[in-house]
């Protein structure tokens, strides 16, 4: 009998004959073809997932030391193919952009943040980044896609650069309650026509979904507001591989984009923790905003129920930072905490991504 080994990806088993050894894993063939990748730059094989994230294969180190992107449609270029529009600026430019570049009327630089135009009736409100990869860095996909959601009267959204992104862009809401974005933002109708433009969100290794929640919905003083901002830390850190099944992420793309602080043996212990270790934005919940905290952990989505569901989720989050001590919280387990659950579409994806104490269920594709 020949020997076998078991795949450390897939869990299959096969000959020993087509192991595949790469960093301490065993892979087989065709896990080794799928999840690891040549930097095109040097030649050293990687994970798929700790490329960085350009329109060629690189590994980190190389994008870092001799790659850059386009400031505006976000294409990978070598330093020395970089343009810039003066010799103080910092935003480099492929030679298209660095020509074609006037203006564009709906795609606005990465850093533009207009003055925030508050919808529904809340104290708490949320404020969306989706990010859609695939179907062009284009302001005329960009018009028609503000068209949906924008009026003469109501400018809800607009759409932003990300550098990070190949052929995308990102769709950012002004703040909303939740209600608004359940029941009067046209966010089906949005993601349909991003589909049929030929984008795709969690089909990618690029795309995000990121919600920001305002710091005053936790209390009216800055004291307030870091205790019960404590507890949402405390939260995430506590179900981090329940929220991590919740994401669609992997573990390697949100020690990248969403790193996890480190549980302590309280709410205040984790929130000093993170202060004490300060990792910027690319952190789980990052606290480096002034007016708001950001839920980074999520991947994007071009479905309407998995959008839905994440709004609840992040909702449900801060319901139990403002409702709980930290006691309550520590003693918290997640079966008791779906069993509170009552928004129809939070349950719906908590059973599909098998969360939820239930049967496996049918659910459409995620985009």
């Amino acid at each position: 009998m020949s020997e076998t080994f078991v795949c450390t990806h897939c869990g299959e088993t096969w000959d020993i004959e087509d192991r595949n050894c790469f960093d301490g894993a065993e892979l087989c063939p065709d896990c080794f073809d799928e999840e690891t990748v040549v930097c095109e730059n040097c030649g050293r094989r990687i994970w798929a997932d700790d490329a960085a994230d350009s329109s060629i294969v690189l590994c980190q180190r190389c994008y870092d030391n001799y790659y850059t992107s386009c400031e505006n449609c976000g294409r990978t270029i070598h330093q020395d193919d970089a343009y810039y529009f003066d010799d103080d600026d910092d935003y480099p430019y492929c030679h298209s952009c660095y020509e074609q570049r006037s203006g564009s009327e709906y795609i606005h630089d990465y850093n533009f943040k207009p003055e925030p135009i508050f919808y529904g009736e809340s104290s708490r409100y949320f404020g969306v980044e989706l990010e859609i990869d695939g179907g062009g860095h284009d302001d005329s996909n960009a018009e028609k896609i503000c068209d949906i959601a924008n009026t003469d009267d109501e400018k809800r959204i607009y759409i932003k650069h990300d550098g990070s992104l190949n052929e995308g862009m990102e769709i950012v809401t002004h703040p909303m309650s939740l209600e608004y974005h359940l029941n009067e933002m046209p966010w089906s109708d949005i993601m349909n026509k991003a589909k049929t433009l030929g984008y795709l969100s969690h089909k990618t290794n690029t795309c995000g979904l990121h919600i920001h929640v305002n710091r005053s919905a936790f209390g009216s003083s800055r004291e307030e507001q870091e205790e019960r901002i404590s507890r949402v830390l405390f939260f995430v850190e506590r179900f981090w591989q329940e929220l991590l099944k919740f994401s669609r992420r992997s573990e390697s793309q949100l020690a990248r984009w969403a790193a996890r602080y480190g549980i302590k043996e309280n709410p205040k212990a984790t929130l000093d923790n993170a202060k004490k270790n300060y990792s910027g934005r690319y952190t789980c919940v990052n606290l480096t905003n002034y007016h708001t905290i950001e839920f980074r952990i999520f991947r994007g989505t071009l479905k309407y129920n998995t959008l839905a569901a994440t709004l609840q989720l992040v909702n449900k989050i801060c319901d139990i930072s403002v409702s709980m001590t930290d006691e309550e919280l520590t003693a918290l387990n997640w079966c008791d905490f779906v069993s509170s659950v009552e928004e129809p579409e939070l349950i719906t994806y908590l059973k599909e991504r098998m969360l939820y104490v239930n049967e496996p269920v049918e659910c459409e594709e995620d985009v």
